[in-house]
């Protein structure tokens, strides 16, 4: 836990506690306050999927934001708007002004909110501690969002009971200007960086295309749609459970709420010897069988303390899984993409709770509570057999730190930023006996150009001097690859191109070439 040592961290992870209680406190609210509409199943779903679906659109954007803005600046202004929200929504609801459609415009706007924070303060965490620390942070960051989802269903629970909705939407409110004043006494170093800031639109493509060509990140997304999509079944429908299966008041909602971080308290705990004695694999297959048992609880049985243990259980599970994966991840993304390949992330963990929210409550109205958890846990169970199909690796020996090894290009005309295609050409001598050797080096440069900017990628052979080969690139303007230049490679990328380059005889023979007619 050393992380917390860290001034900095320390106070930012306890305002990240702060939002994050609230943030509980304010779904547990809005959630109890449509329990009792007609159709509630579909109304209690939406409440979930008007917080997620901001995410899914905006994640990726705003990770765009983050990776070239202050990230300071951008998360203090965000947090500004959402307490202005926030203060809006709990007088509203105070004055018993806030029907259901109303409540869930109120809950994408702060869905909105999150969107913009949670790429942001993912990619913030690699700035205010050292990269040993990170699986560290990573787990703390866990506690951290299940010690708020412990407490503040509980809490807010109590406050829904005894006072209503509108007392803990203003509670909501507050930590958001806690987590401002954290921010403020922050004093982020200035950032050095290319001198010509990256245009929106063209960052968030960059940010798309790293993922794209990048095998680990693909793996992992695609281990989160097939963990969390049949899992949003216990978020979106538990209130359900507690009134309709259970009999339990907003109290006793809060209190299954509160099992599940408990659980996850639990987990994080655990991380440190569940991360040395169990492979990402075994990880994924022990976290996705014990939620699946957990979901069949749930579904069969209708004994209150039975559900308890059992949503610890899941609790546990999902916290292990879901805080490997980031880790995982943070571990990975080099700084320049970080914000936007979280960005990515948080759509695709989004996305997978929203529409898992959507689905399953409308399996429910077309069923029944005990067949749509058994739905759920069936494809718990059957993601969780594809673990060899779909393996996940850390790469913790990878070197994701900047490193600029090309020569600046010579070149003797100036093109525009913007002008383009570019075509790069690199022409290797490669003698007979490492030509295999070679194509099979090149085809992990083929990653680091496609990751860092080209659209397009291809080796070839002269027919004429079977010695000669020539990769050729493309990249769709010269801004892009001036960033290849300025920082976009890693220490990784330049291990790659010197085993290529080694089985050459010699570096290459680079050449660009620009547009004959270059665009307006």
């Amino acid at each position: 836990m050393s992380p917390l040592r860290n001034r900095i961290f320390r106070s930012l992870w306890i305002a990240v506690l702060a939002s994050n209680v609230g943030t509980w406190m304010q779904t547990v609210g809005a959630q109890w306050l449509v329990v009792r509409e007609p159709d509630a199943a579909t109304w209690v779903s939406l409440v979930q999927v008007a917080t997620m679906t901001p995410v899914l659109l905006l994640a990726l954007p705003s990770g765009a934001l983050a990776d070239e803005l202050d990230r300071r600046l951008l998360l203090l202004g965000v947090q500004v708007g959402l307490f202005a929200t926030g203060a809006a929504l709990a007088v509203l609801t105070w004055l018993d002004l806030m029907p259901p459609g109303l409540l869930l415009f109120f809950t994408f706007l702060l869905g909105v909110g999150q969107a913009l924070t949670l790429p942001t303060w993912q990619a913030v965490i690699p700035e205010v501690v050292a990269r040993d620390e990170l699986p560290a942070a990573s787990a703390l960051g866990a506690v951290n969002t299940n010690l708020a989802r412990s407490a503040g269903p509980a809490v807010a629970g109590l406050i829904v009971a005894q006072v209503g909705s509108a007392a803990v939407f203003g509670l909501n409110a507050l930590s958001y200007a806690v987590f401002a004043v954290a921010l403020l006494r922050w004093r982020r170093p200035r950032k050095t960086g290319p001198s010509h800031p990256e245009r929106f639109g063209p960052a968030v493509h960059a940010g798309e295309h790293y993922v794209r060509y990048s095998p680990v990140v693909t793996r992992l997304l695609a281990r989160v749609v097939l963990f969390v999509l049949p899992g949003s079944v216990v978020w979106g429908l538990l209130p359900l459970v507690a009134h309709q299966e259970l009999g339990l008041g907003a109290s006793g909602y809060g209190i299954l709420l509160a099992a599940l971080g408990v659980g996850a308290i639990i987990g994080a705990l655990l991380m440190p010897r569940i991360r040395r004695g169990l492979s990402p694999g075994k990880l994924i297959v022990i976290a996705g069988l014990i939620y699946g048992a957990a979901l069949i609880v749930v579904a069969v049985v209708s004994s209150t303390a039975a559900v308890i243990v059992a949503l610890v259980a899941a609790g546990l599970a999902w916290m292990t899984l879901v805080s490997r994966m980031n880790a995982t991840l943070q571990l990975f993304l080099p700084n320049w993409v970080r914000a936007r390949g979280f960005g990515i992330y948080q759509v695709v963990f989004a996305g997978s709770q929203a529409v898992g929210a959507l689905i399953w409550g409308q399996v429910t109205e077309a069923t029944s509570l005990r067949t749509t958890f058994l739905t759920a846990a069936a494809l718990m169970l059957a993601g969780t057999a594809t673990v060899r199909l779909l393996p996940v690796y850390e790469q913790d020996g990878a070197d994701r730190s900047p490193a600029i090894f090309w020569a600046e290009p010579h070149i003797m005309l100036q093109p525009h930023l913007d002008e383009g295609p570019v075509l790069v050409t690199a022409v290797y001598r490669v003698d007979e006996p490492n030509v295999d050797a070679f194509v099979a080096a090149m085809e992990t440069v083929r990653g680091t150009r496609l990751r860092t900017g080209a659209s397009r990628w291809g080796l070839f052979r002269d027919g004429e001097q079977p010695d000669k080969f020539t990769e050729i690139y493309q990249i769709p303007t010269w801004e892009e690859h001036l960033r290849q230049h300025q920082g976009r490679l890693t220490g990784s990328d330049e291990q790659a191109e010197e085993k290529a380059v080694a089985l050459a005889r010699g570096p290459a023979e680079v050449t660009h070439l620009l547009p004959a007619e270059p665009g307006d």
